[in-house]
């Protein structure tokens, strides 16, 4: 069956973002008295949405702030930075060209509000590569389910089988992959090396970088 259709995750994978985010859950907590939790605990937070997040560390931390209070000071405080700091990873832009070029629908599936990641692909000019953005938000559940995926390739006009999924964390390659999808892991920063082993093994495709010649002419791009 053809491959034309791409669901792009956003924070590791098309834009350089993840330092931001491990650094801005740590701002949260310690603006709620909270200082050095435990590398175990935020761990646990990487398949859940801000809201899921917030409610995780109220149940953990016994913080008083409810599901919205707490959404809304996250996104207050990394908006700043998709408006200011957040770049492209190296090489994505020439791939969503490439795609583009030779037909292919594309999206963007998100743990991140949609209106930031909206406002992020606008700041950089890639907005205009995707059919439409869409977060784990608003269809209810994070990425450790397959349903962010479901209805991004449903949007698009595809199934499972036609769409390349492009993840940079190995819970999310493996939702993805189980749920029928072909998978290509993207290398993140280096605070994720541990994990290339595992996306090696989980993935159909293992990109170190976007640029990778061989993987673009399997795809005929």
């Amino acid at each position: 069956m053809e491959l034309k259709f791409a669901i792009f995750d956003m924070d590791g994978t098309l834009v350089d973002s993840l330092p931001y985010w491990r650094q801005l859950y740590l701002e949260y907590l310690a603006s709620r008295g909270v200082t050095d939790p435990p590398a175990s605990v935020m761990t646990q937070t990487a398949p859940l949405t801000s809201r899921e997040a917030v409610a995780f560390f109220a149940r953990t931390f016994g913080l008083s702030d409810t599901p919205e209070e707490g959404v809304a000071e996250i996104n207050r405080l990394i908006e700043g930075h998709y408006r200011a700091d957040v770049l492209m990873k190296q090489g994505a832009e020439s791939v969503l060209k490439r795609l583009q070029a030779a037909g292919w629908k594309m999206c963007v599936a998100s743990a991140t509000a949609p209106q930031l990641i909206d406002l992020c692909l606008r700041r950089l000019g890639v907005r205009d590569y995707f059919e439409f953005v869409l977060s784990c938000v608003e269809v209810g559940a994070g990425k450790n389910h397959p349903d962010v995926y479901l209805e991004a390739a449903r949007r698009l006009g595809g199934t499972p089988e036609q769409t390349v999924v492009f993840e940079d964390a190995v819970f999310a390659v493996r939702t993805a992959k189980q749920a029928g999808f072909q998978v290509a892991a993207v290398y993140g920063d280096p605070n994720t090396t541990q994990d290339q082993a595992e996306l090696k093994a989980a993935a159909h495709w293992y990109l170190p970088q976007w640029e990778d010649e061989d993987f673009l002419r399997q795809l005929g791009v």
